[in-house]
């Protein structure tokens, strides 16, 4: 696993990754019922209304930009909303098999606690750092009114800042079966963080808990790769502020899990997310072979 260190200027503005993932919810949720992989009706509330406006204004624009960033990183939207649905479908499994706390370090502008019933009984821990959560507790009591009252929001730069205390001061038990998210999360953060990170799970959890995570490619963080679209990947994330920090170099990743002691380690490819999710109607999407994601028990 690659370690990319962290830009000197520290981020103190919303995160711009999370906007741009609520978009990417919102746009595959814009699709005909019958063809969308992923429904979400509250991710509108997470982009700027200066860009819908624009985008619902300027079509022939917007969707000549949108053909050339699939043209610059061919099937990544695909594979970030087959991820978003993947995460989906895992968590609401494991919800239905006993699940009572779920933990989601860097939630940005993730809705799960809103949309996906099957988690209403379920301990919600979301952290992120304080720029994004105010925007995001405004955003969710302007939806609802109120905070969800399973949902503990709190800010954190997990980079600076103890994961264990940050859930132990908000209620967090280690008894509990307990299900750590880690969605668009492991690749902007450094390679230490993310070891100490998973050996807190693995420690630090309830029997029958579990882990999912995306990653990519070491040469991605590097800036390696001799493919063009994983150059361009990387250069948009250094260009929003969050740049890819660290991934995993060709059969290292079930190792690196394994090596920190757990178990039942499982690795879905794109290749799984074309499988899975992009038949029928949706055959020709393309998908990128640049993230995977695991999963794991402690």
């Amino acid at each position: 696993m690659t370690d990319i260190k962290k830009p000197q200027t520290a981020r103190q503005d919303p995160s711009k990754m999370a906007e741009g993932i609520a978009l990417h919810r919102f746009s595959e949720s814009r699709l005909p019922e019958d063809e969308r992989i992923l429904y979400d009706p509250y991710a509108i509330h997470f982009i700027d209304p200066n860009i819908l406006g624009w985008a619902a204004s300027h079509t022939a624009e917007a969707k000549a930009l949108a053909d050339e960033w699939e043209q610059k990183m061919p099937g990544w939207s695909n594979t970030i909303r087959a991820r978003v649905r993947y995460f989906d479908d895992f968590i609401k499994d494991d919800a239905g098999h006993g699940l009572e706390q779920l933990v989601i370090p860097g939630a940005g502008y993730d809705t799960r606690a809103c949309r996906l019933p099957e988690l209403k009984t379920v301990k919600i821990f979301e952290l992120d750092r304080p720029e994004t959560q105010t925007v995001k507790t405004g955003i969710i009591k302007k939806i609802f009114g109120s905070l969800p009252g399973n949902v503990e929001y709190i800010p954190a730069d997990l980079e600076t800042e103890s994961l264990e205390q940050c859930l132990i001061s908000a209620g967090y038990s280690r008894a509990k079966k307990t299900l750590y998210v880690l969605e668009g999360f492991v690749m902007y953060m450094p390679r230490e963080t993310v070891g100490e990170l998973l050996s807190f799970i693995r420690e630090k959890s309830g029997s029958g808990s579990s882990v999912i995570f995306d990653y990519i490619p070491a040469c991605m963080a590097e800036g390696t790769c001799n493919r063009e679209d994983a150059k361009n990947i990387r250069d948009f994330t250094i260009a929003v502020g969050e740049p890819l920090r660290s991934g995993f170099r060709e059969g290292e990743a079930i190792p690196f899990l394994e090596g920190l002691g757990f178990t039942g380690v499982h690795v879905v490819t794109g290749e799984d997310f074309r499988r899975l999710y992009f038949q029928g109607k949706n055959e020709g999407r393309p998908v990128s072979d640049l993230m995977s994601v695991m999963s794991a028990e402690v």
